[in-house]
Formats: structure tokens, sequence, C-alpha cells
């Protein structure tokens, strides 16, 4: 059982980058970016390995949350001049200034793939 759980946790670090990790572990094009000021992106993260994630990274500008909804099988990129919801988050991975927010997906996955990435997990409510 644990070590089920540690191989979809392992799968899931490969869903959860700033720009979504592809099989090889290339991007399939330019990594998002933190974008001081800009405001939020609320879309879905999935690809081969695991998702969909319900999801909204911030601080991002609207190009930078059309690479986060097109990288591998993301979707339903959402631009708001807002901040990310606080309510319903499991957990937040943050990476180079770009925090992650988790609104769905299992909490333990998500810590273990933000740690993959050389992040900062916080664990939500």
């Amino acid at each position: 059982m644990r070590t089920t759980k540690v191989f979809l946790a392992a799968a899931a670090a490969l869903a959860m980058s700033s720009a979504t990790v592809m099989a090889a572990g290339h991007s399939s094009g330019p990594a998002a970016v933190a974008t001081e000021g800009a405001g939020s992106c609320t879309y879905v993260i999935k690809n081969m390995f695991a998702g969909p994630f319900d999801a909204c990274s911030e601080p991002v500008d609207a190009a930078n949350c059309d690479i986060l909804a097109n990288e591998a099988e993301n979707s339903g990129g959402e631009h708001s001049t807002g901040a990310c919801s606080t309510e319903g988050v499991i957990g937040t991975c943050t990476v180079d200034g770009l925090a992650t927010h988790y609104y769905s997906g299992d909490a333990f996955g998500i810590e273990i793939g933000c740690g993959f990435q050389s992040g900062t997990y916080t664990s939500g409510e």
C-alpha cells in the first residue's frame, strides 16, 4: 500500500510544476513565470501521469495563464486580476515565487510532488 502511494506521489510530481512536466521531463513550451502584481490563473492541471487537479496559480499575467492552461493536457485557463481563492485549498506549492493552490487531489501526493520540484509546500485547511 505504501509503495503504491509513493508511486502515485511521484507521478503527481510530474503533473505539478508551474509548467507541467511532460513524460521525458521536458516542458512542451516556455515555462510560466511569476509576474508580481499581475493576478491569478484558475485552470485544471492534467498530464499522462496524474490529474486532473483543480488549481489556481499566482501571481501570473494573462500571457502566463495561457502558458499554464496549455501545458500537457491542462485546460480551462481563466485569468483574473484578483488573488486565488483560499477557500477549499488542500495545499499550496510555491516554486520560484509562483504559488499553485490545489483544490482537488491527494494532499500527500501534492506535498511529495512539491518536494520533487524543490518547492515549499503549505498545507491547506
